[in-house]
């Protein structure tokens, strides 16, 4: 019940139970004005109205969902917030529309749906304007001590250190062990006086995370299992990490966890379950798309001399090269050369067409068909060229690990990642490439989906 209760107090789950619940209120309230003088309808109404509320409830907080609103990492500004939750409820309508035509016992009216979809709005934006002081509080949070104050406890300092970083726990202290290098600040160390069983409890302490540098013989191994008993999660900062910042530490993160911490499913009822996303996400967006392809492909063509289409090798599953297709954005001459080379913000080798179809991923949209040939998925780490493979390989760590699933037309990286065009880029991709290719699955992939739409409406990323 404790684990429960703690997953349920963290912010953006809670936001998620208002909003449902506020919307399924502002269904029951809208059908009370709506029927206001008419009590037969009403009373009609009223014998399926909570299930049919609760539709428009998922509906809508999944399209919420879709565009970033449950997402903790994201501090958007104002008008950004409130565009966000314009589109969602705009995508959210849509998609209720279509599910009373396909089903039309769901139907709650064209009155009803109105004035709901007015009074959730609304409540939406209040909620979200107010919701970020609300939960700054530490009732909220769960209370983490860190044991170690060293070289990889700081770790926890350096790259979660903003606010939005800690939006589901708050740290009460880091315990220095003898023996042990202490980097903390001292006014993070808390002293273990009476043993660590007798600190967590008196600090309250709902998760005990280990983060010692050196753990032969450093280990409390006695009281952890006492902590453990007494109902207190213990991570070690491998785990943190992937659970809170959404990727793999690659500075803390040993073979030995990669091999242990599970994950990594290629089991056959997963590997159907994918194909069958990759070949209806596909065949979905090439009958969406198809009239917007034509149009690149006739402005392509019109601006400058040469193929529509650009082909390109890049390496796929377990090392295996292909041929990835996309619409040239690019001069003819752009490696003239021969030298690969990772695109740049403002590339002049980019024409005015190709400038347009980079920053909206228009021109990935052929890559649709090598989706369809099963030389990619539709959601996976972006493939990489082989000249690059080879050179980030002998300098990143892991990173052939990425090569352990099929590469995507869009992936975990490119959705909480800028474009990344260094060694310093794709050391930072690849710790949530790694965190995909270990916790990949179907919900993780419908979400990354959801949220590439986000990415391409407000043009993050591209380049």
């Amino acid at each position: 019940m404790k684990g429960r209760f703690e997953r349920l107090r963290r912010p953006m789950t809670v936001l998620w139970y208002v909003d449902l619940a506020v919307i399924v209120l502002a269904v029951i309230g809208a059908a009370n004005l709506r029927f206001s003088g008419d009590p037969e309808g009403h009373m009609a109404f009223l014998q399926n109205a909570t299930g049919r509320a609760l539709l428009v409830g998922l509906a809508l907080t999944g399209s919420m969902a879709m565009f970033g609103l449950y997402q903790g990492h994201l501090r958007p500004r104002t008008t950004d917030l409130v565009l966000r939750i314009l589109l969602a409820f705009a995508f959210g309508s849509g998609a209720l529309l279509v599910l009373y035509y396909a089903f039309p016992p769901a139907y709650i009216g064209r009155g009803v749906l109105a004035i709901a979809l007015l009074l959730s709005l609304v409540s939406a934006v209040v909620t979200r304007l107010t919701a970020g002081r609300l939960f700054e509080g530490d009732a909220f949070k769960r209370r983490v001590l860190v044991l170690g104050a060293g070289v990889n406890a700081d770790i926890i300092n350096d790259r979660l250190r903003r606010r939005s970083d800690r939006a589901g726990f708050t740290l009460v202290g880091f315990v220095p062990l003898p023996g042990q290098k202490v980097l903390v600040d001292h006014n993070m160390l808390v002293q273990p006086i009476n043993g660590i069983v007798s600190l967590a409890e008196e600090l309250n302490v709902a998760e005990l995370v280990v983060a010692l540098d050196e753990r032969r013989g450093a280990l409390p191994m006695e009281e952890m299992l006492i902590c453990a008993q007494r109902g207190l999660r213990v991570t070690d900062l491998s785990s943190f990490f992937e659970r809170e910042a959404g990727m793999v530490s690659l500075s803390v993160s040993d073979p030995s966890w990669l091999v242990f911490s599970g994950g990594f499913d290629h089991s056959l009822p997963r590997r159907l379950s994918k194909r069958f996303f990759d070949v209806v996400a596909a065949m979905s967006l090439l009958l969406l798309s198809w009239p917007v392809m034509m149009l690149v492909a006739l402005c392509v063509k019109l601006e400058s001399p040469g193929p529509v289409l650009y082909r390109q090798v890049r390496v796929g599953e377990l090392g295996q090269e292909f041929e990835l297709v996309k619409f040239r954005s690019m001069r003819v001459d752009a490696e003239a050369d021969g030298v690969a080379r990772w695109a740049s913000m403002q590339d002049d080798r980019s024409t005015r067409v190709g400038g347009f179809i980079r920053k909206t991923r228009l021109d990935e949209l052929p890559q649709l068909f090598n989706v369809l040939r099963g030389e990619m998925s539709f959601v996976g780490p972006r493939p990489e060229r082989p000249q690059f493979v080879d050179m980030l390989a002998r300098q990143v760590r892991y990173y052939n690990v990425r090569h352990s699933i099929k590469p995507g037309l869009t992936g975990w990286a490119q959705v909480r990642y800028p474009y990344g065009a260094s060694v310093v880029d794709a050391e930072e991709k690849l710790k949530f490439d790694l965190f995909y290719v270990k916790n990949h699955g179907l919900l993780l992939d419908t979400l990354i989906l959801l949220q590439t739409i986000e990415v391409v409406l407000f043009q993050r990323g591209g380049r």
